[in-house]
């Protein structure tokens, strides 16, 4: 029983502390980021960040706390580890996927955006000849 309290403790604190470290960087360094995705409205840009940080909190520590039941029960050290490897291993795909996702989403944003103030291929006084 001893070795299964470890397991669950040492997946807690692993999982925990990787995802206040993940969050906390994405955090300092996407804010420049979100300042470029929203046209220097920094505290458009400062809100955003924030609520990114407390839903990334949310979803990582809420699956972090629900998968401490699943998986096998380690019996050994090395059962132990190799779960811990496994687990630990799923919570930093999940931050992964997360990070690429939220690149992705506010990425199409700053694209549409960018091409919305665009100016227009062709002045409204001038025109293209054609040959």
């Amino acid at each position: 029983m001893n070795i299964i309290i470890t397991h669950h403790l040492l997946y807690l604190a692993l999982s925990v502390v990787t995802t206040i470290w993940v969050a906390s960087t994405l955090h300092k360094h996407g804010r420049i980021f979100l300042v470029d995705a929203f046209h220097g409205n920094e505290k458009l840009a400062d809100s955003v960040n924030h609520l990114l940080v407390v839903g990334f909190y949310l979803i990582n520590v809420v699956f972090v706390v629900f998968a401490v039941k699943y998986g096998d029960r380690p019996t050994d050290f090395a059962t132990m580890l190799e779960s811990l490897g496994t687990k630990v291993g799923c919570v930093l795909l999940i931050l992964g996927v997360m990070h690429f996702l939220n690149i992705y989403v506010f990425n199409t944003m700053r694209k549409n955006a960018v091409i919305r103030h665009a100016p227009p291929p062709v002045g409204p006084n001038a025109y293209v000849a054609r040959h």
